[in-house]
């Protein structure tokens, strides 16, 4: 962190119907002067261990912030950025740093996605809600992460906020050639799309995935 050794990578989300890139997610890589860099599962866990976690966030969250604003006002590519909150930034003062965040970086609330996993959703409701309600009034996208993988208690879907479903890739992997991914995924976007909401697949590398998700309005 002090020697500025991360760098923040963009991964786009594309709409299957049109193809059109319609918001990216920033991922996190570090840049220790070899040849490779360093996959987050490498220093992510570390972070989380020590509590670096919390520096590291608010740095992928402000980068982030700053570059969507550069190519709406440079190139005027209006595009949303997600961005993953842990566990251990969600506990701490995070309204007031993602609002300091967006009037520093004078983004547009509406541009910005947080993605939270099921564990943190998990937790106490009467603590958790009214900091959601206030993300959300603040016109920020809120989004659960790696669906299907945790504890998937359906209760949240309607006790929160939530705008976006995104299925983990391990079932997007497999569902070309595997029959319970393929019913698994099946369900969850029947179900989120009961619940009015948007359903995004995590890597969809091959043709085949990506048009039974199509054949299934993902």
């Amino acid at each position: 962190l002090e020697r500025r050794e991360f760098l923040v990578h963009y991964q786009p989300q594309v709409k299957l119907q049109t193809g059109q890139v319609t918001g990216v997610e920033a991922l996190v890589r570090w840049n220790r002067g070899g040849a490779e860099l360093v996959p987050p599962a490498e220093f992510i866990p570390v972070a989380e261990e020590t509590g670096l976690i919390e520096a590291l966030g608010a740095f992928v969250l402000e980068q982030a912030c700053a570059d969507a604003k550069i190519w709406h006002s440079q190139h005027h590519l209006p595009l949303r950025v997600a961005v993953n909150l842990s566990g251990r930034q969600f506990q701490k003062d995070l309204l007031a740093r993602i609002s300091g965040i967006l009037d520093r970086t004078q983004l547009d609330p509406r541009y910005l996605e947080l993605e939270l996993t099921e564990s943190i959703l998990m937790g106490d409701a009467g603590d958790i809600l009214p900091l959601l309600n206030s993300l959300k009034w603040l016109g920020i996208t809120l989004s659960i992460d790696d669906f299907g993988t945790g504890y998937s208690s359906l209760s949240y879907l309607k006790r929160f906020p939530i705008d976006k479903l995104k299925i983990d890739q391990s079932f997007v992997y497999n569902m070309a050639d595997d029959a319970d991914a393929r019913i698994i995924t099946a369900a969850i976007i029947g179900m989120g799309h009961t619940l009015r909401l948007t359903v995004i697949a995590e890597g969809v590398e091959g043709e085949a995935q990506r048009r039974l998700l199509l054949e299934h309005g993902c």
